[in-house]
């Protein structure tokens, strides 16, 4: 059974959208505010989140960022807001359909199962393994990194990253081996489309340190010319 996560902050209302979701055969853990949202995403698996953005403790916005940045998970928000600018910028901040309140159970079940259906990955081909989950740990030759525990190691040895430097590192890790453009980074990575460039260069540059190579003699980061950057594994 899918399992879903209810973010609402309202008591009644959240126990009303758990009993029509538990009717119609989904697992539902829930939570009333933000930070306790993040720690579910966190903590996974989960197959949707229905996402109320009048929190408590943070902005729905913000969290619907926050949980882009650590999770794929697809999110269906639920807001009183109709307006069609809001609307457009949480569809680009990452949600991936929205419900206007008030809405019925009728309403939410069949946007739920739309998304549902939109972003189920395609099962393996026969013989081939099952795509990595994206909160599980990426090997890249001796580098390691857990994404859930927020840990880098190279060779065995912790790697001291500021929060900024492992979610570049992370979201490399992720792409191993495509080349990652300064565009998708900047939105991606830094979810600001407007910051100068050299931002990006600062933090590349202090990951070569903590990686030990140089951009003279790459091993792990290795730099497309008018492209962008890519993760590789040392030849």
């Amino acid at each position: 059974m899918p399992c879903v996560l209810v973010v609402e902050d309202d008591p009644s209302i959240r126990a009303s959208l758990i009993e029509i979701l538990s009717e119609h055969g989904y697992t539902v853990r829930s939570t009333g505010d933000g930070f306790g949202a993040l720690r579910e995403v966190a903590q996974g698996p989960l197959d949707a989140v229905v996402l109320d953005l009048g929190l408590p403790d943070l902005d729905g916005g913000d969290a619907l960022r926050m949980i882009r940045g650590i999770s794929a998970v697809p999110v269906l928000v639920a807001t009183a807001r109709d307006d069609e600018n809001e609307i457009i910028k949480l569809l680009n901040a990452g949600a991936d359909d929205y419900l206007v309140k008030p809405f019925s159970g009728g309403q939410l079940i069949a946007r739920l199962s739309a998304v549902l259906r939109r972003t189920a990955a395609p099962g393996p081909a026969a013989g081939q393994p099952r795509p990595a989950d994206p909160m599980s740990p990426v090997t890249v030759g001796e580098l390691t990194v857990d994404p859930l525990a927020r840990s880098a190691h190279l060779a065995g040895r912790e790697l001291a990253l500021t929060r900024r430097e492992f979610d570049l590192l992370a979201f490399l890790a992720r792409h191993a081996g495509a080349v990652v453009s300064r565009h998708r980074l900047l939105t991606d990575v830094w979810r600001e489309a407007y910051i100068d460039d050299q931002t990006i260069d600062v933090h590349v540059s202090a990951l070569r340190r903590k990686l030990g190579e140089r951009a003279a003699a790459p091993r792990y980061l290795r730099t497309v010319r008018g492209v962008g950057i890519k993760l590789v594994a040392p030849h």
